[in-house]
């Protein structure tokens, strides 16, 4: 790897390598996207939508079939992960390179293995490449082997679902421009974790191998499956090249830094929310700091390309990302505006590539700085409502679950802080009934703001009044046609659609279900025949519905043109067969489970997808492995049994009067459809049926769902545990895994699956008693390099302070802290500072501490010299660093 690069040196380079290869260099499209459909860019490729459908190459007057950008996109589809995982974020930067009708797959692997390894560029290590390709694209694979020189070893093949754009389109579709891709990972080394590749490419989950670059090459037109059902996919004539190279991913790479929040941009201002919270960057609260760099990083720039705050469209999303930041920032004990006062960092780090920061630095400071005094002014009514609520109840009561909501609903006050305030007055929090008003209010929500999966798509209640209730056919018919009644993107009313557009379209009748108790959205493609006999055709990503009952298609066109008024021929993914598996599981699983456990167990919410079923229930306590075997054998013997499911509509009252369970987030009217397994089973001389109301759709026959296995159970609320299931060849193919994984990992242990316990078992104790006799070498090891008394130290007054610093090697962790007591026993100083290859430690005596001495700040300022970061107490500090030496040779001057 060559010197550190900042992350304005890889930007800046990425673009300079790419204008050498004949791109032109364009700026970065705004966040607000350049279509009517979209809020925000989200991503590279997106602002050259036109140019990859064949339109001119031409951007303010200059012509080019090869650009090379820098793009800013915001994601907002999973906020809550931002912060509390080290890789999610709401605003990042994609760096690619795109080719219209020009070079393809050769040049577009041989320049970005060129860019990333060459000691010109950024230097990576060949070895530690990896790639991921198509199983079928040999073409790719010949190019990496024999033109880069890749080891095969490096590569490995993927199915559709992984390698293929979009995914797994040979096999389902949709029909038009698709095409294999080709993933780049960097092999960061064992001290981001032991796995190997192959353990990467099995799990799909490492910290150690990062994706840092997708190539993706749409060369096929994907036409009507033949005569037997095998897909046709013909070369396109005119193929592209759309790349996607992470920045906040190869800066941890080339940084060699743990995560996103420890490269060179979110640093300073990690540190600066520390400064300004006095609450270092460490342990759980480190949560925040993340929270509040990222945000402020996003709506910065959001704000800075013209969006405001308000209650509708981007300036809801704006404000949503900022009022989390403030939340966060009350968590750390902010409670006047300080947010606006980091806008400079970012500014600083990205206002060369993007100007728009600097020359407009003060209008997002005064926003940010307006917005954060009225929503603070909101909290602090908050406070005062929850002090009213705990001021009237007795120490040992529970706070409802609703209240808590409200506060959090109406004030935007986190319910960790509820907890909190309400620990003080001796009062627990019901988090159950809080769990199950946030689930009722986001399907609210889900019903009227958003209505689908893709970010592309925005809307609200208003936009759709008026229009009739869609006729749902898809219990019994999974093809229909039907008429479109209206065609939505981004909050308004749209008149067509062309290819590559994305909105809602509503039909009068429909086969796809929409999203509700439980049960996702179906997914599949609208077919139709356009002017002149053109053929039209879109994919359906996701199904929802109002409450007024008119079911919302998110699409986007493939081929052709969709208007209003036009009939489509309506298809669902044969996803719906597996759906229909996990949603009759569900019910089984839920009769099972109150059989076993008793009457007690209520739902309190659940998913059904075809990859697997997730059910929420109230029950006070983890199963056993008894119970768990039990109600998984009660749903086989179900499944065994291959018993009719019927359902059958008839009034509410009827219903209830003959037994039937109410699904948890169901809306129900007069008529209800009640789902009714035909057969009970026995256990221990009773009865158990199952019988539920419920909206979804469910297999003919219990035999259908096939297998059944419960994958685990865990809890997620007081009261509240969660189940996670599987059915049908999804259980079948997860326990054949399961099942290879044992007979390799008794192979690696010299044993047999019978075996394999009794071998762990043994080796534990191994390893116990080496880690006990480590630790004592270790320690001896340290002692032996302190010298008597510690007289290998080094002791100087420094601050007013008797400081002994040592250097030790091969000690780190508890024996790295061990040796820094013992030293500050024997060498009677007042400080001690001890680092080694990958740590350092700051003690203090009381006495020092009372003086002003703080070990936290101290080991700040050596960490950074030493290429790390830390923090802690006064009495006692540690952190990770690099450099020993750097870090020691810091202390004369950190006083």
């Amino acid at each position: 790897m060559k010197r550190r690069l900042t992350t304005q040196d890889i930007r800046s380079m990425f673009l300079q390598f790419f204008q050498s290869k004949e791109h032109l260099i364009l700026p970065s499209y705004s966040t607000i996207a350049p279509d009517p459909t979209t809020l925000f860019t989200v991503a590279g490729m997106q602002p050259f939508k036109e140019q990859f459908m064949g339109a001119p190459a031409v951007f303010d007057g200059r012509g080019s079939k090869r650009v090379t950008t820098a793009q800013k996109c915001v994601r907002v589809g999973d906020i809550e992960n931002v912060g509390r995982t080290r890789r999610h974020l709401s605003l990042f930067e994609m760096m690619g390179n795109f080719s219209f009708g020009d070079y393809f797959k050769k040049e577009a692997i041989e320049w970005a293995w060129e860019f990333l390894t060459s000691p010109e560029w950024m230097g990576m290590d060949k070895d530690k490449m990896y790639v991921t390709i198509y199983k079928d694209d040999d073409e790719a694979f010949g190019y990496w082997t024999q033109n880069i020189g890749l080891d095969p070893a490096h590569i490995h093949r993927f199915d559709a679902d992984e390698n293929f754009w979009p995914a797994n389109a040979p096999l389902e579709g949709p029909n038009g421009p698709c095409g294999p891709c080709s993933e780049i990972y960097y092999d960061r080394g064992p001290k981001y974790g032991d796995d190997t590749w192959g353990d990467y490419y099995e799990t799909r989950e490492s910290a150690r191998f990062l994706e840092v670059w997708n190539l993706v090459f749409p060369q096929f037109d994907r036409q009507e499956p033949d005569a037997n059902g095998q897909p046709v996919l013909k070369d396109l004539p005119f193929k592209n090249i759309d790349t996607g190279m992470g920045l906040e991913r190869v800066a941890s790479v080339v940084q060699d830094v743990p995560d996103f929040y420890s490269n060179d941009v979110f640093g300073p201002i990690i540190e600066k929310v520390a400064e300004l919270s006095g609450k270092s960057y460490e342990g759980e609260v480190s949560v925040s700091h993340r929270v509040v760099a990222e945000h402020i990083r996003s709506v910065s720039m959001i704000l800075a390309d013209g969006t405001s705050f308000s209650n509708t469209g981007r300036g809801y999303t704006a404000r949503k990302i900022m009022r989390r930041a403030i939340r966060h920032g009350y968590m750390l004990g902010w409670r006047e505006p300080k947010l606006f006062e980091l806008v400079g960092l970012v500014v600083t780090s990205m206002g060369e590539a993007y100007p728009e920061l600097k020359e407009n630095q003060s209008k997002v400071e005064a926003a940010m700085k307006a917005e954060e005094e009225r929503f603070l002014k909101t909290v602090e009514g908050g406070i005062h409502r929850l002090g009213g609520l705990l001021r009237s109840m007795e120490r040992g009561s529970v706070l409802a679950g609703a209240d808590a909501f409200e506060l959090y609903d109406t004030y935007g006050f986190p319910v960790d802080l509820t907890k909190e305030i309400a620990e003080e007055y001796g009062v627990s929090v019901d988090e159950a009934g809080y769990a199950e008003s946030l689930e009722n209010a986001q399907e609210i929500a889900r019903a009227g703001s958003k209505y689908g999966k893709s970010e592309l798509f925005g809307g609200n209640q208003e936009v759709f009044e008026g229009l009739p209730a869609t006729q749902f056919v898809g219990y019994d018919h999974l093809r229909a046609e039907g008429q479109v009644l209206a065609l939505v993107g981004a909050g308004e009313r749209l008149n067509h659609l062309s290819a590559g557009s994305e909105a809602t379209v509503i039909l009068n009748q429909t086969p796809f279900y929409g999203e509700g108790g439980g049960e996702v959205g179906d997914t599949g493609r609208l077919e139709w025949a356009g002017v002149d006999g053109a053929r039209g055709a879109g994919v359906v990503r996701d199904t929802r519905k109002t409450k007024a009952g008119v079911f919302l298609h998110d699409v986007l066109v493939e081929e052709g043109e969709l208007t209003e008024g036009m009939t489509v021929r309506a298809v669902v993914s044969p996803e719906r067969a597996a759906i229909q598996r996990h949603h009759t599981a569900t019910h089984l699983l839920h009769a099972a489970l109150r059989a076993v456990l008793g009457s007690g167990v209520q739902q309190k919410g659940s998913l059904v997808a075809a990859d697997r079923l997730r059910f929420d229930f109230s029950h006070g306590a983890a199963m056993t492995a008894e119970e768990v075997a039990q109600v998984e054998g009660l749903v086989s013997r179900w499944v065994s049994a291959n018993f009719p499911v019927t359902w059958q509509e008839m009034p509410i009252a009827d219903a209830k009067a003959a037994g039937a369970t109410a699904l948890f987030g169901e809306k129900y009217g007069d008529t209800v459809r009640v789902v009714k397994v035909e057969g009970d089973i026995d256990l221990n001389g009773v009865s158990v049926s199952s019988m539920e109301l419920c909206g979804g759709a469910h297999v003919s026959r219990t035999g259908d769902i096939g297998a059944f296995v419960i994958l685990f159970d865990e809890n997620v609320a007081a009261g509240v545990r969660r189940i996670e299931a599987l059915a049908g060849d999804a259980a079948t193919a997860w326990v054949r895994d399961r099942l290879n994984a044992q007979s390799k990992a008794a192979a690696l242990l010299n044993t047999n699956p019978e075996g394999l316990e009794a071998r762990i078992a043994g080796l534990q104790t191994q390893l116990k008693v080496s880690e006990k006799e480590l630790g004592n070498l270790k320690r001896q090891l340290a002692q032996a390099q302190m010298g008597g008394g510690g007289s290998a130290a080094q002791t100087r007054e420094l601050g007013g302070f008797k400081v002994a610093s040592l250097k030790l090697s091969g000690i780190e962790g508890n024996e790295l802290r061990s040796a820094a007591d013992k030293l500050l026993d024997q060498s009677g100083a007042d400080m001690v500072v001890i680092a080694s290859d990958r740590g350092l430690v700051v003690k203090a005596t009381k006495a020092a501490v009372e003086k002003g001495a703080h070990a936290g700040q101290l080991v700040g300022k050596l960490a950074a010299a030493g290429g790390g970061k830390g923090g802690g107490r006064p009495d006692m500090a540690q952190a990770g660093i690099t450099n020993a030496e750097g870090a020691l040779g810091a202390l004369d001057t950190a006083f």
